[in-house]
């Protein structure tokens, strides 16, 4: 059996406050950057739950330079997220630390730069994480960055770029020399994507050799994930991603272990269904009916899995055309379930 007092002591070792640059998060637990998801309503909902740090959706540095419009609203902060990490994309020094300058003034706490990114149209471009082949290149982008603003930089980055370039420790090294405050590293190659384990070994060998904090991304889907990867890894903070898709309640789960040693319940599928409304009512506020009420269907979907009778919505989410239609449809799949059971 195991030791609940131990447990205890164990968890709330794990609950530490979170030091990087100037900037000081209440908890280790953050929010990490995913295209097309930690938009502002998600980062909202996830910020009541308790996430100490939220990272805002990938912006390019040349849509910056460009005007482009659609970036402008990828820019979007409220003033309740605080700390907010921006995360910019790019691979010419020169444009990157421009635009990073440009946009100081806005209400960001952290600047961060994508290096771990591996879609093909970003890496064919050079970006994201084909910076991995160029640690070199990687470098002079961290520093002209980190000397041309006063906000703290940070950089995120994989195990490598596949199985034959594992250089997470070089880089790590490298970002530090070059100014960078902390460093989050996805234990997965590029050539992984999001498939097979995360490698939080080399987790463990990155914060080895470098004395800014680092921070463990990869497979952290529960609280004792969060234990292990502590554990395993010395790891100063625990970044969360797909783990809080459909489910921002993870970081209050975590937080409730790391205090208490126990779980709190999952929601029940009322709480469930009350969350991705509210979630919907955000979305098309800020994305305008159109678009939100497109992009809430992958949210709605996400919500659901694991609640029972829930394969039945999936089909019937994806012809959603309006908030009433979505209401009206999770109103006949509780109906159902109580029905049911």
């Amino acid at each position: 059996m195991r030791d609940k007092k131990r447990d205890r002591q164990t968890a709330e070792n794990n609950m530490k406050t979170l030091q990087i640059g100037n900037v000081t998060l209440e908890n280790n637990l953050v929010l990490g950057p995913m295209a097309g998801v930690t938009d502002l309503p998600f980062r909202l909902l996830c910020k009541e739950q308790g996430a100490g740090l939220l990272c805002m959706e990938m912006v390019s540095a040349k849509g910056i330079y460009y005007n482009n419009k659609n970036t402008e609203q990828l820019l979007a902060i409220d003033e309740r997220e605080h700390p907010v990490s921006l995360q910019l994309f790019g691979s010419d020094p020169e444009i990157m630390s421009e635009m990073a300058k440009k946009i100081e003034e806005r209400p960001f706490d952290i600047l961060d730069i994508n290096m771990g990114c591996p879609v093909p149209k970003v890496v064919n471009n050079g970006d994201g994480s084909a910076l991995m082949k160029n640690p070199v290149l990687a470098g002079k982008i961290i520093e002209k960055t980190a000397r041309a603003i006063k906000k703290p930089v940070t950089v995120k980055i994989r195990k490598g770029f596949d199985d034959a370039h594992i250089n997470a420790v070089e880089m790590a090294k490298v970002a530090e020399a070059s100014g960078a405050a902390a460093i989050a590293v996805h234990g997965r190659t590029r050539e992984q994507y999001y498939s097979g384990r995360a490698d939080w070994d080399i987790i463990r060998q990155v914060k080895e050799v470098v004395k800014i904090p680092v921070i463990g991304n990869g497979d952290i889907l529960t609280p004792e994930d969060a234990i292990r990867m502590e554990e395993q890894t010395g790891c100063d903070g625990f970044m969360i991603a797909r783990g809080a898709q459909g489910n921002p309640w993870i970081f209050a789960q975590i937080l409730h272990y790391f205090k208490t040693g126990e779980h709190l319940p999952k929601p029940t599928a009322e709480e469930m269904v009350q969350m991705m409304l509210r979630h919907a009512k955000m979305q098309l506020a800020f994305k305008g009916d159109y678009t939100g009420i497109r992009e809430i269907r992958k949210h709605a979907a996400w919500y659901t899995a694991g609640y029972p009778n829930a394969a039945r919505l999936r089909s019937a989410i994806n012809e959603v055309e309006s908030y009433e239609q979505l209401e009206e449809l999770f109103g006949r799949f509780l109906t159902y379930n109580e029905k049911n059971g």
